[in-house]
């Protein structure tokens, strides 16, 4: 057996040493679903087809979605666990489209610390498999949640802060855009009831229809959206909260303690994630960990803590944290704590010296 086999048997025994149900989801999945959640930019990724009814399609981009649908339609709620091994299709710039991820998911368990230490051990595990040097990135959404709750600001403009996220360069777009806004009286706005009958008139008088494209009614409550967000305007004390939370990144007990002052600064109540990040530090022994305040996965369902580990030349190796809020998103009644990880087979086995 060679060298490269051998380490994929390996890894093959660590997903079934985790006690879950080995996940095999049908290669060829309905795409709408990673249109609505994952938007355009992971849409441009998908090889997609079309059946006979013009109905779209996708090959398997990932585990993580089919299995929580999966889950979502059996209706128990019951904790369980899933592990997965196999190929995923996705256009890449470099390499294959064709290339295997491992992972593992854990659902509705009843105490998500200890679900989210069993992931973290698992991809650790992973990397000691290829003799690769735990180096992980941690983010910290639940924190930056609880600091946005906080702040002083418009409530129209949180989630539109919390929606970029992770996107660093549309939130420094927003941010610079709210620093230069002027705070001024806002004016007196029409109702709604006149706006939609002005907009119905001009409308009919420009011959346009009021049955196709977006209706009178869609285009007043989205120019008085608008108007309401020019006119709440973000203090400038805030702005300087969010860029310089947003600003702490390194090794994780230094930059928790620059989190800690930035909270005794402006009064805000922040204990509580940051002693869960703290816990979770315990469980990871001597990795080499950072705190990145900036960092999250660019899908606004992830909660609590994120994760990536990195490679020698900072290629992501695995990533994953806690996802509270997909299995809603998906259709769930209620919200189901979730957690999991997914490795890239190949990064792994590129990082391994010949």
């Amino acid at each position: 057996m060679t060298n490269s086999a051998y380490r994929r048997s390996q890894l093959e025994a660590l997903v079934e040493a985790q006690g879950g149900c080995r996940a095999t989801p049908a290669l060829l999945l309905n795409a709408n679903p990673y249109f609505d959640l994952a938007g355009e930019e992971f849409g441009r990724r998908l090889l997609l087809t079309t059946d006979a009814t013009g109905a779209e399609y996708c090959l398997r981009p990932d585990f993580t979605l089919p299995i929580v649908s999966d889950y979502i339609a059996e209706a128990t709620r019951q904790p369980a666990a899933f592990t997965y091994m196999g190929p995923i299709f996705r256009q890449r710039e470099n390499g294959a489209a064709e290339f295997d991820q491992a992972g593992i998911e854990l659902l509705a368990q009843p105490d998500g610390d200890v679900a989210l230490d069993q992931v973290l051990t698992f991809a650790r595990a992973a990397l000691s498999i290829y003799g690769i040097p735990a180096r992980l990135r941690l983010g910290g959404v639940g924190l930056f949640e609880g600091l946005l709750a906080q702040a002083d600001m418009p409530d129209a403009w949180r989630p539109r802060i919390r929606q970029r996220f992770g996107h660093k360069e549309a939130l420094e777009r927003l941010l610079n855009r709210l620093e230069a806004a002027p705070d001024l009286p806002r004016s007196e706005q029409p109702t709604r009831d006149a706006l939609v009958e002005d907009v119905t008139a001009r409308m009919v008088a420009a011959g346009l229809s009021l049955s196709e494209g977006r209706s009178p009614e869609e285009i007043a409550d989205r120019y008085l959206e608008q108007q309401a967000l020019d006119a709440a305007h973000v203090p400038a004390e805030t702005l300087a909260l969010l860029r310089r939370y947003l600003s702490i990144s390194g090794d994780v007990l230094a930059a928790l303690r620059q989190v800690e002052a930035l909270a005794d600064d402006y009064g805000l109540m922040l204990g509580a994630p940051i002693r869960t990040i703290r816990r979770h530090l315990d469980k990871l022994g001597e990795a080499r960990i950072e705190f990145d305040a900036a960092f999250s996965p660019r899908l606004d369902y992830y909660t609590g803590i994120v994760f990536e580990l990195l490679g020698r030349d900072g290629a992501i190796l695995a990533s994953g944290g806690q996802y509270d809020r997909l299995l809603e998103r998906l259709g769930a009644r209620a919200p189901i704590a979730a957690s999991g990880c997914a490795l890239w087979v190949d990064r792994l086995e590129a990082e391994v010296t010949p």
